[in-house]
């Protein structure tokens, strides 16, 4: 009889499933923690009588709306403690919460560990900073989870930069080269373009796959980068993690973290993944609300001391795999309060990326797009990636466009006379051509080899 009832299908498939019930149940705890909430300011919340690591997540246990209703759960990350007391703070805006609410730690054996989906599956999805789906194509419960953390890479055993990235804009593939897992920052005011230029580049550079984080931004920002910067094209091949700006600070710094750890994963496999980072001020900016919230001391300008030590963990864990492996190319936006360029973040962010792409207002304002400032922007890898026949050129464009504009007044009021200076005299002949090869359609992509075809155009054939 034991022979029949094994042979029968429905019988191993109920002992299957029991099966996996039983190794479930046995990794439960044989009893579980909890700790209290004893007090609630602003965005902290203070627990007591449960130990939690730094950086791990907790639940805190909510009233019903109703009697008959199980009771409701937010989650918080521990953030900071002192003495007995835990610093927590509500991954959302929590509502209904009461002294002496239970919080539990989560993760196997309380350690807090949060695991996050990952791979191949996520390609054409948009998901928070919780790796929750936003675009109602389904859950990702059976995707591939693993912690947000990564263990740094030795820089030692890292691959150099020495391969040039056709980025699709021709005013840096010709005078800003970048290269494979190169960090370049886009600094540029409030509306002057840098999601249009993201956009352009996201559509239009040779990468196996696109990772956008859109951190801090308006909500409807979010939108119209997918549907009409992104485009269609853009976004088969690329994951979005959005954290707008109405989520709560650790959302949007997790959302960044999740943005770099989706690169790691895809540049892991071999890939060569293009990271786009909107902005890294508005990350720098979630790190200064938590840290002044339990009580840091603000030092530069009302930014504490650890957020300058947040923005290099975060920027390191792009670039090049070891050799022989992917690559993560990444563009971060930061944001100049006021156009002002010595603005902290902008300042410290300078200092730790491969180089910058100033945008510059008056620029925009002018309807020159890209509204790309040549003469503020650098590449620090380009000289090691380019041929001698580009760097030439592109000296010679430097020199000519900056010839000009140092004389532009005194050519607008007619106090320029030709003859007694040859240089200024070419740098006005040619200037129509360096300023027309600086501008490009949204629209339209130029590839590298086309690029250095305009640019020795508009030297005069020079090659």
């Amino acid at each position: 009889m034991n022979g029949v009832a094994t042979a029968n299908p429905h019988h191993q498939r109920w002992q299957q499933s029991l099966l996996k019930v039983r190794s479930r149940v046995e990794k439960v705890p044989p009893f579980r923690a909890s700790g209290r909430v004893v007090r609630a300011t602003g965005m902290v919340i203070e627990a007591v009588g449960l130990q939690a690591p730094l950086g791990s997540a907790c639940r805190i246990e909510l009233p019903a709306p109703y009697s008959d209703d199980p009771p409701r759960h937010a989650e918080a990350q521990v953030v900071g403690f002192a003495g007995e007391k835990l610093f927590l703070m509500p991954l959302a805006e929590v509502t209904g919460l009461l002294p002496g609410a239970r919080v539990f730690p989560l993760g196997e054996g309380g350690n807090g560990a949060r695991r996050f989906p990952l791979g191949e599956a996520l390609l054409g999805r948009v998901v928070d900073g919780n790796g929750e789906p936003l675009d109602g194509k389904g859950a990702l419960d059976e995707v591939h989870h693993a912690p947000l953390q990564t263990p740094p890479l030795n820089p030692l055993s890292r691959a150099p930069i020495d391969r040039q990235i056709d980025v699709g804009i021709r005013a840096i593939n010709a005078l800003l080269s970048v290269g494979r897992g190169q960090r370049m920052g886009l600094f540029a005011g409030s509306g002057v373009g840098k999601s249009v230029l993201l956009g352009m580049m996201a559509r239009f550079t040779q990468a196996d796959v696109i990772v956008v984080g859109l951190i801090g931004e308006r909500g409807r920002e979010v939108q119209d980068f997918i549907d009409n910067i992104l485009g269609e094209e853009g976004r088969r091949r690329a994951v979005v993690v959005a954290a707008p700006a109405d989520t709560s600070p650790l959302q949007r710094l997790q959302g960044a973290a999740y943005a770099t750890r989706l690169a790691e994963g895809f540049r892991d496999e071999g890939r060569d993944v293009l990271l786009i980072m909107d902005s890294l001020t508005r990350y720098a900016m979630a790190q200064r609300e938590i840290a002044l919230a339990i009580g840091e001391p603000p030092a530069t300008k009302g930014y504490p001391p650890s957020v300058f030590a947040k923005l290099p963990g975060l920027v390191e864990r792009a670039g090049n795999a070891e050799r022989g492996g992917g690559s993560i190319t990444a563009f971060y936006t930061v944001l100049t309060e006021g156009d002002d360029q010595q603005d902290p973040i902008a300042d410290s962010a300078r200092a730790i990326l491969d180089g910058h792409v100033v945008l510059s207002r008056e620029l925009a304002e002018a309807g020159h797009y890209p509204a790309i400032d040549i003469e503020a922007s650098i590449s620090r890898a380009m000289t090691h990636i380019i041929s001698d026949e580009q760097g030439q050129m592109a000296q010679a464009f430097k020199r000519l466009f900056s010839r000009y504009q140092r004389n532009r007044d005194l050519i607008s009021v007619g106090a320029y006379s030709p003859g007694h200076d040859p240089q200024l005299d070419e740098a006005v002949q040619r200037y129509p051509a360096l300023e027309a090869f600086l501008q490009q359609q949204i629209n339209e992509r130029a590839p590298m080899e086309q690029a250095l075809q305009e640019l020795a155009q508009a030297l005069g054939g020079r090659r």
